[in-house]
C-alpha cells in the first residue's frame, strides 16, 4: 500500500511529521498522532537506562499529558516490519477500536495502514 495519492493530505502530514522527528533526533522511530481537535503531537523512541518508551506510545502520552480525549490517527515511521501490540494496545486506550495507524518506511513510503 504505497500509493501517496490514496492517502488523506491530514494523515500524509502526520507521516511526514513522524518521519521527520526520527531523522532530526537519529532515533530508531519516530511518531505523530491527531486528536479530536486536529492538533498533532510527535515524538521519538526514548532509550534511557530507567525508561524505555516507543515513539508512538511517548506521542500518545504527549497527547494524553496535553489534554486529548481521543485520537483521530497515529503513524509510525520505522524500519520495523510491524507495529507492536503493545503500541496498538496504546492507540486504542486513547482512539478506540478501528483507529488508523499508519506504518510508513523511513523514506516516508506507507507500508500499511492497520486499525487499532
Amino acid at each position: 500500500m504505497s500509493d501517496a495519492a490514496a492517502i488523506d493530505p491530514e494523515d500524509r502530514k502526520i507521516i511526514t511529521l513522524a518521519r521527520s522527528v526520527r531523522a532530526r533526533n537519529g532515533v530508531p522511530e519516530g511518531a505523530a498522532v491527531r486528536d479530536e481537535t486536529g492538533r498533532t503531537y510527535v515524538a521519538g523512541t526514548v532509550d534511557l537506562a530507567s525508561l524505555k518508551l516507543s515513539a508512538l506510545a511517548t506521542a500518545i502520552a504527549m497527547a494524553v499529558a496535553s489534554g486529548a480525549k481521543s485520537l483521530e490517527a497515529a503513524a509510525v515511521v520505522t524500519e520495523a516490519e510491524t507495529v507492536p501490540a503493545q503500541d496498538q494496545a496504546v492507540v486504542r486506550d486513547l482512539g478506540g477500536p478501528g483507529t488508523p495507524v499508519f506504518l510508513a518506511a523511513a523514506d516516508g513510503t506507507l507500508r500499511t495502514r492497520l486499525e487499532a
